[in-house]
């Protein structure tokens, strides 16, 4: 008697964060959100994932999430273009695991600190990220499991006992998902460039710049807009009878184009009903 082999299903995504918390709306460079997980590190998928998202070796990214430690992007073309990355391990292992990156100015002022008082630039990344965030959360971070009352958690959550790691994100990956508003209303996630791209039928090249850089890009008729909002993409995608009104309040009010979809947006009831629906189940 043979066996009949299954088809290999496709592999899922590991799971990296079980607790998110949004502080995106705060200014620059405080506007992180907080992913953590109570469940053991996976470490060779949260290194995998975190390498991808961040553009740094594999093996370094490894190191830093076993050892801690810094790493320092390399110039381009003879300028730095980029800060640094840090991970902070508590060797007694009664704090949770910490990365974030530090952007130029940020890291500009980490190492004047450090030169000043002779304290290493690892000591001074975690001083000047702290003094970055909100308040609310500044607070948050003094206290066990981020001040989290456990009984209010999902059962699985909750199992998995204390936060073991936390990882202070701004990107946008395949496991960091962000929200697309589409001409009838939906909320689309997506989770990366690539995604993106294949989404709204655009190369990942395109993708990559309007994420990164905002402003309008004509896909079939239609117009995806993304604004840069205290470093973050918020994207939407505009009907081609949307866009038309875009253009005409261009010409008519001398609006900026982006200004102008927002307009659009705003007025129109069925683009509204997903962020409607969502801030009502916030609420609730």
């Amino acid at each position: 008697m043979f066996k009949i082999k299954k088809k290999a299903g496709k592999q899922k995504p590991a799971v990296l964060y079980n607790i998110v918390e949004d502080y995106s709306e705060f200014d620059a460079p405080g506007n992180v959100t907080v992913c953590a997980m109570t469940y053991q590190e996976d470490l060779a998928a949260h290194a995998k994932v975190l390498s991808e998202s961040y553009e740094i070796p594999l093996e370094t990214m490894t190191n830093l999430l076993t050892e801690g430690g810094i790493y320092v992007y390399p110039q381009t073309g003879g300028i730095l273009t980029r800060g640094l990355f840090a991970c902070r391990v508590d060797p007694t292992g009664e704090s949770p695991k910490q990365t974030w990156t530090l952007d130029l100015m940020q890291f500009a002022e980490a190492e004047q600190l450090a030169h000043a008082r002779s304290i290493p630039l690892s000591e001074v990344a975690v001083m000047v990220l702290h003094r970055t965030l909100p308040e609310e959360l500044q607070a948050k971070l003094e206290q066990k499991n981020l001040g989290i009352d456990y009984r209010t958690l999902d059962r699985a959550v909750a199992k998995g006992g204390d936060i073991k790691y936390i990882d202070f994100r701004k990107d946008w990956s395949p496991h960091f998902k962000r929200l697309c508003i589409m001409p009838d209303g939906r909320l689309v996630e997506t989770g990366g460039v690539e995604e993106f791209a294949e989404l709204h039928g655009i190369t990942p090249a395109q993708a990559k710049m309007l994420v990164e850089q905002g402003g309008t890009l004509a896909v079939n008729g239609e117009v995806l807009a993304c604004q840069i909002v205290n470093g973050q993409p918020a994207v939407a995608r505009f009907s081609a009878k949307n866009y038309l009104k875009a253009k005409e309040l261009v010409a008519t009010k001398k609006l900026h184009i982006m200004d102008a979809l927002s307009e659009v947006a705003y007025n129109d009831p069925v683009m509204m009903r997903g962020l409607i629906r969502k801030d009502l189940g916030a609420q609730s």
